[in-house]
């Protein structure tokens, strides 16, 4: 017989947090702090927390939150998962999303109210998201939006903010960073496609399952792109022809890379958010350095 676990390995915490997802909550705050314009000189250490509890700590404290909540969807779709494969035995997975929680707290109070506030919204979206009663990725429209809004949005608006010493941002950043949130809602339904069968079965009403696979495609394709053209637009109308030139290359790329996911998108969703995503959200880091140059000049 088996043995059975009583704790989780530190292979398993860590696959539970899953850094893969650390990446775009901790470019978006990057790039904040380059589209404030203000010097990093001397504030490298609230840089360097900033991005560390953008990554490791609150999305790492919602990809918990998500699988121990997702542990009887996951039971379907992904067996193999820390908790349903019982590697992460007991209510371990409870005990480790409320424990990143307070840690994350503890830590923004490094970056002064602004950063922490930023902090506290971003966990209340993520408990809010997965957790009942509000349970937000029950329906995909609802649940992709908090996801974009804290992954790309608040992260890009909390480090700009930071590095201006908690002042707001002005008008163009708080439009950039919510532009690229709502194109954000686009990458969040890429997740979707590969848990169909689960979430029909456990009544989560991603968009794969309210629209159907290929309008579901369709409309992530367009939510992601079209944003990216408001940005282009507005980079010209701010006299930054060049930065816009080149967010407009990016994402004539994306829409060839588009077109071959929308034929095929239960097999293909994974490759276009790994080949696709990132000509994404090297133009927000270009959109960034448009504004920057915009301040500084």
């Amino acid at each position: 017989m088996a043995a059975v676990l009583s704790r989780p390995s530190f292979s398993s915490v860590t696959e539970l947090l899953k850094p893969i997802t650390w990446f775009p909550p901790m470019w978006a705050f990057s790039c904040g702090v380059v589209a404030s314009g203000v010097s990093p000189d001397g504030r490298w250490p609230l840089i360097i927390v900033g991005i560390l509890l953008a990554g490791p700590l609150v999305c790492a404290t919602s990809q918990a939150v998500n699988d121990w909540y997702d542990r009887h969807v996951d039971a379907i779709n992904e067996p193999n998962r820390p908790i349903p494969s019982g590697r992460m035995p007991g209510t371990w997975g409870l005990y480790i999303a409320c424990g990143w929680t307070v840690l994350s707290m503890l830590v923004a109070l490094l970056l002064g109210p602004w950063g922490f506030g930023a902090t506290v919204v971003g966990l209340a979206l993520a408990w809010a998201y997965s957790a009942p009663p509000i349970r937000l990725k029950l329906n995909g429209w609802y649940g992709n939006a908090a996801c974009g809004l804290c992954y790309e949005g608040l992260a890009w608006v909390t480090g700009a903010a930071v590095m201006a010493g908690g002042v707001i941002p002005d008008a163009r950043s708080l439009a950039l960073a919510g532009l690229y949130s709502l194109g954000a809602h686009g990458i969040m339904t890429l997740n979707d496609f590969k848990a169909v069968e689960g979430d029909r079965q456990m009544g989560v009403r991603s968009l794969p399952v309210q629209l159907g696979i290929v309008p579901a495609a369709r409309s992530a394709s367009w939510t992601m792109a079209v944003p990216q053209l408001v940005v282009i637009g507005l980079l010209s109308h701010w006299g930054r022809p060049g930065h816009a030139a080149v967010i407009a290359g990016l994402l004539i790329v994306q829409g060839v890379m588009m077109n071959w996911f929308v034929a095929e998108p239960s097999k293909r969703a994974l490759y276009y958010s790994g080949f696709g995503v990132p000509l994404f959200v090297a133009g927000m880091m270009v959109s960034a350095f448009a504004l920057r140059s915009l301040i500084a000049g």
